[in-house]
């Protein structure tokens, strides 16, 4: 009975299941990873994440999501199609160890890019980020939510455009972030991806 129980409740995606990560072997997995997200996690190409300091359970879902198909990132694919989930949850726990280095905010944009971040825009029902990725951006790691804290400007308004586009749409059923995005003109998200550049 217990058994069936617990069968049904994963059936009905009610209780994910994720292998607890191990940080020194995810190490040794993470050669490959280096090229493109530096050896420590810190990217230094504009274009490539940083992922030191992330979330594991932001991170195996990416990277468990890349690998199923649910989000397209070309350059990841041969990276991870034939990760298994023990090694995505290896990976994950050694770069959530890693120190993400920080960045800086376009003095121009600083003031948008704040009122964005710490208020939203009340007039097109956009909220304020820190709702979910907390004041100092370092994201809320038990509801999954991504640190933001540092992450280059680029990639963010990258992947901020991408859910407007609704090319990207691994944000689950609410749809929240390419609802969000969606509401947000090219100046505010480049203003707001500046300013969590800078944030510490």
């Amino acid at each position: 009975m217990k058994n069936l129980l617990i069968s049904l409740i994963l059936s009905a995606g009610l209780v994910t299941v994720a292998h607890a990560g191990d940080a020194e072997a995810g190490k040794a997995k993470s050669a490959t990873c280096a090229a493109c997200h530096g050896a420590d996690g810190n990217s230094m190409a504009p274009t490539f994440p940083k992922i030191a300091g992330q979330g594991e359970r932001y991170l195996i879902k990416q990277i468990t999501d890349i690998r199923d198909g649910n989000r397209q990132a070309p350059a990841m694919m041969p990276f991870v199609t034939g990760l298994s989930d023990e090694d995505i949850a290896d990976l994950a726990a050694y770069f959530a160890e890693q120190v993400p280095t920080a960045g800086g905010a376009k003095e121009e944009l600083a003031e948008l890019g704040e009122r964005i971040y710490r208020a939203g825009i009340e007039e097109k029902n956009v909220p304020a980020c820190l709702a979910c990725h907390g004041p100092a951006g370092k994201g809320v790691e038990a509801a999954g939510f991504p640190r933001l804290a540092g992450q280059h400007d680029v990639y963010t308004s990258m992947q901020l455009t991408a859910f407007s586009n609704g090319e990207r749409t691994n944000d689950g059923d609410s749809k929240m972030m390419r609802d969000i995005a969606y509401r947000l003109h090219a100046k505010e998200i480049e203003a707001v991806s500046s300013y969590i550049q800078g944030l510490r």
